[in-house]
């Protein structure tokens, strides 16, 4: 009897094994998969707007009125759980007026999550009673262990569009990172796509990632989402993406990020009479290309739109980066901006011929968000043909990016000479920098392009912080007649520059743009 019942067992485990099997390959589990089918017929059908679910009265409210709207902590999802992750959601009201549906996928099976208005501490707002109960939130954020391992702390917001962020350990928040750029800067003007739909999967209790999928939506492109995030001494947020068009656009951006620069080193003047002496959550743009030369491309606030574009087939890398960690160069005891992260894109495969722009609009105040930067294919996308593009975006220490060879420590400038010239002072550090002698023969490569002119260039050692200056002046080109007489119609001069050792360039490459 007992050998019987231990092949009835058997028998029955076997069977048991057979059919969870069948029935997991007829219902797979939820995945990128899903939010891909969505986005898929979402493209097939006419664009829908959803901004009507947020009543007038959050419409109209005041930034106080908005901010005096707080998540209640004791209500965070996942809390009494003691998971590794917890969830806090945000009302939406005053610029966040559009509502996102968010799911929790638990054992693979997602569930759409209720608003509820108990979880919210409205302060002294008077419109608690005006709120429907099933409205939904505006967005939401992630905690973690990033700090201490007694405390979770934000790391991670999905909040307004495409738009999110995160930061790792020690860090602010300062720039953000977009699902997608649509005509950015073109003269049609640009589309913001949003991110109408949430999936995120419940963690285990030893997960050290979350994953949240996302469906975007706007008037001519849809697409799925997929995001890992791993927080840490840096956060990285793996992204799997495929896209859909309803309608031709003129140029997608991909892993686009927004930041502000208001004024910093290279500002002369500056724009404003502060006692702060840079105002910015990045000071560069910097590129690693498929031929493995590294650009540095520091950043202004231009007096009207600029539009840089470098071609970059198969980019490696690119990212807004946070260089200057010096709290004596900002002063400012609220902004922190010596401890905003640097955000790095790294591609994953080959994403063919393409370009990298960077946008820079004039802003006279650092709440605006006048940088911005992306990777645009060099062929315009056609509806019917989904793109794919995953990536990773890290959000770091500039310390913890660097290229092989020495970095621009400082970019700065002064009235030349003459009326007209322009002095650059340039510092380099790092890589192979560090291994010369004080008494090294060093050269630099400074090319000036057109509408400009290098009238001398110098390099020698910094003894007093062990580094490599460049100095070199520029003119305004005498055979461009009305640019002299006319100084609106001077073109910008766009300038290159890298130490060399011989013919061996040892440093990466620095680039800038200047109207004299």
């Amino acid at each position: 009897m007992f050998t019987q019942f231990r092949l009835f067992g058997l028998a029955a485990g076997l069977f048991l094994f057979v059919f969870t099997s069948a029935a997991q390959a007829q219902n797979p589990p939820f995945g990128l998969q899903d939010v891909e089918a969505l986005a898929r017929d979402l493209a097939a059908k006419p664009f829908e707007d959803n901004q009507g679910q947020v009543p007038q009265v959050l419409k109209t409210i005041s930034y106080d009125q908005w901010r005096d709207i707080r998540f209640m902590p004791e209500k965070s999802l996942w809390r009494d759980e003691k998971l590794p992750f917890e969830l806090q959601f945000f009302h939406p009201g005053l610029f966040y007026d559009r509502t996102v549906a968010i799911n929790i996928v638990d054992k693979d099976v997602p569930t759409r999550l209720a608003f509820d208005t108990t979880a919210f501490n409205y302060g002294s707002n008077t419109f608690a009673g005006q709120i429907p109960a099933d409205m939904g939130y505006a967005g939401f954020r992630v905690h973690s262990a990033i700090n201490t391992k007694k405390y979770l702390d934000e790391f991670l917001v999905f909040l307004g569009a495409s738009y999110f962020r995160a930061v790792g350990k020690g860090q602010q928040y300062g720039l953000s990172a977009r699902g997608l750029a649509v005509d950015t800067a073109e003269p049609t003007g640009e589309e913001f796509p949003f991110f109408k739909e949430f999936w995120i999967v419940k963690p285990g209790k030893k997960d050290k990632s979350i994953v949240i999928y996302a469906l975007l939506d706007s008037r001519r492109v849809t697409g799925a989402f997929r995001f890992e995030s791993t927080p840490g001494a840096e956060t990285d947020v793996d992204v799997e993406s495929v896209l859909f068009l309803r309608e031709p656009v003129a140029r997608i951006g991909i892993a686009p990020l927004t930041s502000m620069f208001i004024f910093g080193e290279n500002s002369n003047p500056r724009v404003s009479d502060d006692f702060r002496p840079e105002v910015h959550d990045s000071d560069g743009l910097m590129a690693r290309f498929e031929n493995e030369e590294w650009i540095w491309r520091p950043l202004q606030n231009p007096k009207s739109l600029t539009i840089n574009v470098f071609n970059a087939p198969n980019i490696r890398g690119m990212g807004l980066m946070q260089r200057d960690t010096d709290f004596a160069n900002y002063l400012d005891l609220e902004a922190r901006y010596e401890v905003r992260p640097s955000a790095w894109v790294e591609p994953k495969g080959d994403w063919g011929p393409g370009q990298l722009h960077l946008v820079q609009i004039p802003s006279p105040e650092e709440i605006h968000d006048n940088i911005v930067t992306f990777w645009a294919p060099a062929t315009r996308p056609e509806p019917g043909t989904p793109l794919k593009f995953d990536y990773r975006i890290r959000w770091t220490s500039p310390k913890r990016v660097t290229s092989p060879e020495g970095q621009v420590v400082f970019t700065r400038t002064a009235k030349g000479k003459s009326g007209t010239s322009r002095l650059f002072i340039l510092e380099f550090q790092g890589g192979k920098l560090d291994d010369l002698p004080e008494d090294a023969a060093l050269d630099a490569n400074v090319w000036v392009g057109e509408g400009g002119k290098l009238l001398e260039k110098r390099v020698y050692k910094n003894p007093v912080t062990d580094s490599w200056r460049l100095a070199f002046e520029i003119e305004p080109d005498a055979s461009s007649g009305l640019s002299l007489v006319l100084p609106d119609k001077r073109p910008f001069i766009e300038m290159r520059a890298t130490l060399q050792h011989g013919l061996t360039p040892l440093t990466e490459t620095w680039t800038y743009a200047i109207k004299l």
